[in-house]
């Protein structure tokens, strides 16, 4: 079920993005779970997920910023 998504945005807009992304990669980060291995493989599935996002919006051309 994976869709490929085109939008267009501002480099303000993709700079909001990323700064919630982190927002939200630091929150999970810091959630507390249970010490259990497949808790960590799901965490760190999670991260890799805002990881890989980010650096495609990074990596992005500006301006009216394509991803």
């Amino acid at each position: 079920m994976n869709e490929l998504l085109q939008l267009e945005m501002t480099s303000q807009e993709r700079d909001v993005l990323l700064r919630g992304l982190r927002y939200v990669r630091s929150a999970l980060m810091l959630e507390i779970r249970e010490p259990s291995k497949d808790d960590q493989r799901r965490r760190a599935g999670q991260l890799d997920e805002i990881q890989n996002l980010c650096q495609r919006l990074e990596s992005a051309d500006s301006p009216g910023v394509r991803v």
